[in-house]
């Protein structure tokens, strides 16, 4: 049974958001960056109680700007999926999570180190250039559900 409910469209709009985001740095970080699409998804806390759909997650709109820099800067965003990316895309819409983003919600990359809380959610691993976060302890359980 896959993570959350999904169609074609959202493979190649997840694919496209992944590769924007962390083309650079390879399947790995594009893998991390599809986990907290998902975990966005099945998250019922935070910002993310009204996200129901990958397309929800990637056009999501706070404080004025989309939550994925992509979206708006996003020449590569705006290219077709290849079949590479839409590879990992099902995979992570099927069952692929690992850490640091396998209960994500967050990530950036930072000018320097990676700060040890964003936003007062902990820091749970860095991938490359990527900082990832995670919700603090009884903020968000149903993004550690085994889906």
């Amino acid at each position: 049974m896959a993570r959350v409910a999904y169609r074609n469209a959202d493979v190649d709009l997840m694919a496209r958001m992944m590769r924007a985001e962390a083309e650079g740095e390879g399947p790995q970080g594009m893998l991390y960056v599809g986990n907290v699409i998902v975990n966005r998804v099945v998250a019922d806390c935070a910002d993310f109680k009204e996200l129901r759909t990958i397309r929800d997650v990637i056009f999501h709109v706070q404080g004025g700007n989309y939550s994925f820099e992509a979206v708006q800067k996003g020449n590569v965003f705006y290219q077709r999926a290849r079949e590479s990316e839409r590879r990992l895309a099902r995979k992570n819409l099927e069952y692929w999570r690992d850490h640091p983003a396998k209960y994500a919600l967050w990530y950036f990359n930072p000018y320097g180190p990676c700060p040890p809380t964003w936003y007062d959610q902990p820091f749970t691993g860095q991938f490359k250039q990527h900082c990832f976060y995670e919700p603090a302890l009884g903020t968000c359980e149903s993004v550690y559900s085994p889906r």
